[in-house]
């Protein structure tokens, strides 16, 4: 599979140029100084939109974690995406963390619906049920498999480029969502998990749970 850009996520082009751009008009205009909190300001920008290509474990019981992050829920929840009793992990994102969301799971997609809602922390679980999200229904082999974008706080815009009747491999980008948000994966009953509250994981590398077989 072939990664679609090179270290830097595309949706962050504009975002880079133009905080550059600026640093460098007021360097010229007003000295290094007084353009030095802007080079901070395109630092941040560039760190925030980095997209690195990863290793993708090929297990096909294996779910892979849908992005970076840290684990603040394991629970058994209905997942209302696909009507059924279900293992929920979700994987918060902070700003510091790389934003692109990836397939968990070899499938194809049998449902994505947005749905708009509020910005709460997407620390808090409220924000699951309350917050701007996007849902992904993927069927891997007839097991389920729902991956949830959940806007955040500070994170206003959910990207999706995939739709409904698309095949999705495992790792394959298809999505972003900007500044700080969550990422909840809704997996058949009889999953387990292999990761434990408070763990740190990454897009594509990190195996969240085993299919139930």
């Amino acid at each position: 599979m072939t990664y679609p850009h090179p270290i830097l996520a595309r949706e962050g082009w504009p975002f880079i140029a133009s905080s550059v751009l600026l640093s460098v008009i007021v360097w010229g205009l007003a000295g290094f100084w007084w353009s030095l909190p802007l080079w901070l300001l395109s630092l941040f920008v560039i760190q925030f939109f980095r997209d690195p290509a990863r290793p993708i474990p090929t297990d096909p019981l294996a779910v892979l974690s849908p992005a970076d992050g840290r684990i603040v829920a394991i629970e058994h929840a209905f997942d209302t995406y696909a009507q059924r009793d279900a293992l929920k992990i979700s994987v918060f994102m902070n700003v510091f963390n790389v934003h692109s969301n990836r397939a968990p799971v070899d499938g194809t997609l049998r449902a994505v619906r947005y749905f708009p809602g509020k910005f709460f922390n997407a620390d808090l679980d409220k924000a699951s049920e309350q917050n701007e999200r996007n849902a992904l229904v993927i069927d891997s082999g007839g097991r389920l498999v729902t991956a949830v974008q959940v806007a955040g706080l500070i994170a206003r815009r959910i990207l999706c480029y995939v739709e409904a009747g698309e095949s999705l491999q495992r790792g394959q980008r298809f999505g972003f969502i900007r500044f700080g948000s969550r990422v909840d994966v809704y997996l058949p009953l009889g999953s387990q998990s292999r990761v434990s509250i408070g763990d740190k994981v990454y897009a594509s590398s990190t195996v969240l749970a085993d299919l139930a077989a």
